[in-house]
């Protein structure tokens, strides 16, 4: 008599437990991949989107040029804005201010040039490059006058500016001047010494660390740097007279060239301003001609429309590419 082997009843059970679960795996694969197809197909489309945007723009910039170009067809008075710290790759660059300088004086329609500055200064190097550039313009145009108007505040390197003009202009409560250098830091000496803290600089050169300010300052050093500020000063009062000229009423007033700050009114009676008026005032009763048409230099509709999608742009490009990188909301 055979006895035949049977399966307990738990394992045809088990067997579809087994084939219901992966049925369901399959469900749920095909759902992710189903979302992740729905994702690049939309990563697709809006890049596309952004593709046929960039081609409008690119499409219609010519026809902004046209008009602006429209704008400047008839006689006016061409306007530069010289706007916050003067540095390099600031709005108020050298790059920027020269370039829109000699866009306005070459522009046929120009009758004159007026240079609006509200600026509290900054690099003595920027401020020299367009000073002497004004001068080499003003050559080359001698029948196009440079008119400065200083608004808010024309201070120190902006003053600089300004003084190579043909006239400068201001508001009766404007701040004018301070011609001066400054150079300024901190002293941390103490205060390590306090906390305990040992520093260890290490230079080829005697005094290459003459400016860290954790390291004692010595005599010698401070005198040095010292020359080199009065120095930088004396080039700054040079410019200042040589723009000025005989309109500076007292060239040894005892403090016109001590970094002092003037109001419009103070400085026409110094000799620092030649009147007072805003652009629009010499525009109409100076120049004679009223229209003001910007040369300043800006960012075109297309550089601050690439700015403002390029990092979704790169973004949506690194999905595409399967690459997801840390992203901060």
């Amino acid at each position: 008599m055979t006895d035949e082997w049977k399966a307990p009843e738990s394992e045809p059970e088990e067997r579809e437990e087994r084939k219901s679960w992966k049925l369901l795996e399959k469900t749920l694969l095909a759902g992710v991949q189903e979302q992740r197809r729905a994702r690049r197909w939309g990563i697709f489309f809006k890049l596309l989107t952004f593709v046929y945007l960039f081609g409008l723009l690119a499409l219609f910039l010519p026809f902004m040029d046209v008009d602006k170009a429209a704008s400047r067809s008839g006689s006016h008075t061409a306007l530069v804005e010289v706007r916050g710290v003067i540095a390099d790759q600031e709005a108020a660059s050298a790059d920027n201010i020269v370039k829109s300088l000699r866009e306005a004086f070459k522009d046929s329609g120009t009758k004159a040039v007026v240079m609006r500055i509200n600026s509290p200064g900054g690099s003595p190097v920027q401020a020299g490059y367009v000073y002497d550039e004004i001068r080499r313009l003003r050559g080359e145009y001698p029948d196009i006058k440079l008119y400065a108007v200083i608004a808010d505040l024309g201070a120190s390197g902006a003053y600089y500016i300004a003084s190579a003009a043909d006239e400068i202009y201001a508001d009766k409560a404007s701040l004018v001047g301070s011609i001066g250098v400054t150079a300024a830091g901190y002293g941390f000496v103490g205060s390590m010494e306090k906390l305990g803290v040992e520093r260890r600089t290490y230079t080829a050169g005697e005094h290459k660390a003459f400016l860290d300010p954790f390291s004692p300052e010595k005599p010698e050093e401070r005198v040095f740097w010292q020359g080199v500020l009065n120095t930088t000063h004396q080039q700054f009062i040079a410019m200042v007279k040589q723009g000025r000229g005989d309109r500076l009423k007292d060239k040894d007033h005892p403090e016109l060239f001590s970094g002092l700050v003037w109001s419009g009114e103070q400085a026409k009676v110094l000799g620092l301003v030649d009147g007072l008026g805003s652009a629009s005032y010499v525009a109409r009763e100076i120049v004679g001609e009223k229209d003001l048409v910007d040369f300043t230099v800006q960012e075109s509709p297309f550089d601050r429309f690439s700015k403002r999608i390029g990092a979704s742009v790169a973004e949506h490009l690194a999905m595409w590419m399967g690459f997801q990188g840390p992203v901060l909301r």
